[in-house]
């Protein structure tokens, strides 16, 4: 399965249309997790247990709209979307949106 963020893809036609599709992945965010990111904010770094977090969530959310892209028959997902939103104090909600079509 093709996912990109472009509108088309070089080379290739759009034969199909099956229209928008969606994932979405909600994370929480742990207590260490959040004490050990505060002190490296302290000292300085990257907090890598939240960038794995991050990415873990990202590909759930991709997975998720390619699972639905391939359930209406589609081979590739074009023009797509990554948002990030906090939902509440402690938790993440990564969201993936496209259109599902069929390339020749």
């Amino acid at each position: 399965m093709l996912v990109t963020t472009t509108e088309s893809v070089e080379g290739k036609r759009i034969v199909a249309y099956h229209g928008l599709v969606a994932g979405e992945c909600i994370i929480g965010a742990n207590v260490f997790r959040d004490f050990f990111a505060s002190i490296r904010d302290i000292v300085g770094g990257r907090a890598g247990s939240y960038e794995k977090a991050l990415r873990d969530a990202k590909d759930e959310a991709v997975a998720d709209m390619v699972e639905k892209a391939q359930a209406l028959g589609a081979n590739a997902v074009i023009g797509v979307d990554l948002d990030y939103e906090t939902v509440g104090e402690s938790m993440l909600m990564v969201s993936a949106n496209g259109t599902a079509v069929v390339l020749e």
